[in-house]
């Protein structure tokens, strides 16, 4: 879980670098060392608990990577700002349909005790890619879903959508709560599901 987090987290660092920004790399967060990374909650205590709990899959995040979404804009414009957006969500999905593929090539199991671990801790990084990448897709701030619009609607000339996100970003959480414990969810696991039986 947190190759993959970190990974997505590292990506929105590495692409706004990319277009001129330094502040990831300068915080030290373009490094893959795992503990700069770690957000107490989000990677520990979120996890723990639904582990704790039972649940069918564990989900939890790192600490966000700081951008300096004004120098992005200033270099690349609306365009890089809805590159650094979606970086993560595409890191994970590449790596969801990388993982699908070595799976396929694999057939229906491995060889040995180490083959059937490949095999399992393939098809676990490609469910939960997916779901991580889905997840962060969903329209509600701060998810990199309602950056990207934001970033859309401002290209095509329009602060409407920007001003909506910004409006309700300190009600995210509570929104997002709501979508995941309420018939709403559909909205979530119904994209999921169909992704996963495009790649297997």
């Amino acid at each position: 879980m947190l190759f993959r987090s970190v990974g997505h987290e590292i990506r929105h660092g590495f692409v706004a670098y990319r277009y001129g920004d330094n502040t990831a790399k300068e915080n030290g967060r373009l490094s893959i060392n795992p503990i700069k990374h770690v957000d107490p909650l989000g990677t520990i205590v979120v996890p723990l608990m639904l582990f704790i709990v039972g649940a069918p899959f564990l989900f939890g995040w790192a600490k966000p990577v700081p951008v300096n979404i004004h120098t992005v804009v200033n270099n690349g414009g609306y365009n890089g700002a809805i590159a650094v957006s979606l970086a993560g969500v595409a890191y994970n999905l590449s790596l969801a349909i990388f993982s699908a593929v070595v799976i396929g090539f694999m057939g229906s199991g491995g060889e040995g005790v180490l083959g059937n671990f490949l095999l399992y801790f393939l098809l676990q990084l490609t469910i939960y890619n997916v779901v991580l990448g889905v997840f962060n897709l969903m329209p509600i701030p701060p998810l990199d879903g309602s950056q990207a619009l934001s970033y859309i609607g401002l290209k095509l000339g329009s602060t409407a959508i920007a001003r909506f996100f910004n409006k309700i970003e300190p009600y995210g959480m509570i929104i997002l709560i709501v979508v995941l414990v309420t018939p709403l969810k559909m909205l979530f696991f119904v994209p999921v599901s169909f992704i996963l039986s495009l790649l297997f």
